[in-house]
């Protein structure tokens, strides 16, 4: 089997929605699955979706996104795993474009493709795709966003670095994909492949207000991996990046001071200067300095919606 969409949800009045957008896709043998976790801690509401062949439906009685989405993915028969949200839907063909882009693209552990950001009229307000291939994790660290609903992972990298952790009330996705990025390569299509609801009508309930702490904790264990070096040196190619990547040492420093955690802030400072060292050139480029200064990098749901 291809794909395996795995859709969490606590039972939100999108969730049909969700689920009719995977079955309606147009693919060879109807070689994927889907299995709604419902951590809503009651019943679904009864629906003609529940008796679909390709839909099963499993409980976790409120664990949270994380537990949902390793549970369902315990037992999916995939080569890949989709993560929908439950207030998302597939756009046509996408199952096709992920299948076509892993078919050309193997060896890669995420392929992903263009997510529309829409209104509850659909209305488009933006779009997200970071349009980069091979090592992404200077991307990653430095907050790029590949939301989800619009990837595949491969189903032995989803397992082999632990899945989603539970650790992470918040920015569970952004931790996810820091640790992928440095086991391999990514790949992207131009294809737009899901609708990702947003806007003024839009509800989460999710609290971003604990976000900026947890991304520091992502970052700071993240760069804490053996080959966390290497792998953001190798995907800074361009000044810019080569900045962030000293950005990402730099106020990792900075946070181990203020914790007082002082060795682990010995070797971050270790890291920026080293950083620093092998910048060589790109010292003297204004984008070197632009990309330490900046607070956000471009591919972020705030930079794109112009927030």
């Amino acid at each position: 089997m291809f794909c395996s969409t795995i859709i969490a949800t606590i039972d939100r009045s999108t969730l049909p929605r969700a689920v009719q957008s995977v079955l309606e896709q147009d693919f060879p043998g109807a070689d994927f699955e889907i299995i709604v976790v419902n951590d809503s801690g009651a019943s679904l509401a009864a629906a003609a979706w529940q008796s679909a062949p390709q839909v099963r439906v499993i409980h976790t009685n409120r664990r949270r996104v994380s537990v949902a989405r390793n549970t369902g993915a315990a037992i999916a028969r995939g080569a890949y795993l989709h993560f929908l949200d439950d207030d998302d839907w597939l756009l046509p063909g996408a199952l096709r474009s992920f299948w076509e882009l892993t078919q050309r693209h193997p060896h890669a552990v995420l392929a992903y493709g263009t997510g529309n950001l829409v209104d509850e009229d659909e209305k488009l307000l933006g779009q997200v795709n970071l349009h980069q291939s091979g090592n992404c994790a200077a991307h990653l660290m430095a907050g790029s966003w590949i939301q989800c609903g619009s990837s595949v992972v491969k189903v032995e990298l989803f397992f082999k670095i632990g899945g989603f952790s539970p650790l992470f009330p918040i920015a569970e996705e952004t931790h996810f994909q820091r640790l992928l990025a440095l086991q391999g390569n990514f790949v992207y299509t131009l294809a737009p492949v899901v609708n990702i609801l947003r806007g003024a009508g839009w509800r989460t309930t999710v609290k971003y207000v604990g976000g900026p702490a947890y991304n520091r904790i992502s970052r700071d264990l993240c760069l804490s991996e053996s080959d966390a070096f290497s792998r953001l040196r190798a995907s800074a190619d361009s000044a810019y990046w080569q900045g962030r990547v000293f950005h990402a040492y730099l106020t990792a420093t900075r946070w181990n001071l203020a914790r007082r955690s002082f060795l682990v802030a010995a070797s971050r400072a270790l890291y920026a200067a080293m950083s620093l060292l092998l910048a060589g050139k790109h010292l003297f480029s204004a984008d070197f300095w632009r990309a330490v200064r900046d607070a956000q990098v471009s591919c972020t749901a705030d930079r794109i919606l112009g927030r």
